[in-house]
């Protein structure tokens, strides 16, 4: 039986004991991340805490990082592959959801919490003849990660919209960030930069969107010409959504699929055959599986086309990598 690495506490009972005091039964200690996860693998979290609102968000990861105890804020659990040995720290689920629109002339402002489902968001918007966010219909995540990562599809993206987002900085507290300062590109901006790096982490709080009236009848259209678009094109299943980003003028899926790696598989998980940039958990695969088979598609292509391909995908906790 696999051990944990998570049995090596580092948030011990009093500050266990101050979270139960701020978030009552919100709090566990024996959370499977695979239960929150979009890939459905994952080991424990250390400490798992539920937030409803921004306010509750923030005292959160403040909490953590006054005690010096490493976090981690998940949404929706996409875009992530997290270690079987699980996590460290606190695991933060954010479900702060509030959405308000204002009018500005001919626009309209929509400002909504981090936690709010980026789907569920464009397709509020539709209904409220909104137009903006329409490409998101149909995406998996939440608005913190997909500000973070510049989410997109069908030819736009978080950068075309966000007006500003309102992010906590450690050590400093929250403050806003204009469009400009996040310095999107390609699926990437400040925020995803620091992936990676030992620090501790800003966090997404709230959002500014900028949309523009149009017609309710047009938007749905157009949002069932995407969704129509993507079941045909992408495979259901659980993943992690597109594990690597495109290299210029080229696609990852093409790359993978024409160094022969549709279809391969390591345990359970399997590149799908539908598109080769989804790696599937058929259904008892492991983070390990998923992470040798990513490691054997990223060397395939390499070997064959001298083409050193970047994740999407972000590998979270407790790695036993050599």
């Amino acid at each position: 039986m696999m051990t944990t690495t998570t049995t090596i506490k580092t948030v011990h009972d009093p500050v266990i004991e101050q979270f139960v005091e701020l978030f009552g039964k919100r709090v566990k200690t024996d959370a499977h991340l695979s239960r929150y996860t979009s890939a459905r693998v994952g080991g424990p979290a250390e400490l798992f805490v539920t937030v409803r609102s921004v306010d509750e968000l923030q005292t959160a990861v403040e909490t953590a990082y006054n005690h010096r105890i490493a976090y981690f804020v998940l949404g929706g659990g996409s875009n992530i592959l997290c270690a079987d040995d699980g996590m460290k720290g606190v695991v933060v689920m954010n479900r702060a959801k509030n959405v308000r629109f204002r009018h500005i002339g001919a626009k309209v402002i929509c400002t909504v919490d981090s936690g709010m489902s980026l789907g569920m968001l464009a397709r509020q918007c539709i209904d409220n003849g909104l137009g903006g966010l329409e490409w998101a219909v149909g995406i998996p995540g939440t608005i913190g990660g997909a500000i973070v990562g510049n989410a997109g599809a069908h030819g736009g993206d978080i950068d075309s919209v966000l007006r500003a987002a309102t992010i906590w900085e450690p050590g400093r507290g929250a403050r806003i960030f204009s469009n400009d300062e996040l310095k999107y590109k390609y699926r990437d901006s400040l925020l995803k930069r620091e992936q990676g790096r030992d620090i501790s982490r800003r966090v997404v709080l709230s959002a500014e969107f900028e949309l523009i009236p149009e017609s309710i009848k047009v938007l749905t259209e157009r949002a069932e010409a995407y969704e129509t678009k993507r079941k045909q094109s992408q495979p259901l299943g659980a993943s992690t959504g597109s594990m690597f980003k495109n290299p210029d003028n080229l696609y990852a899926g093409y790359l993978i699929d024409s160094a022969e790696m549709r279809g391969a598989s390591v345990g359970g998980a399997q590149i799908s055959e539908k598109h080769a940039n989804f790696f599937i958990n058929t259904g008892n695969a492991t983070a390990e599986d998923i992470r040798e088979l990513v490691a054997q598609a990223w060397n395939t292509v390499r070997d064959e086309f001298n083409i050193e391909m970047e994740l999407e995908v972000e590998m979270v906790g407790e790695w036993r990598l050599e």
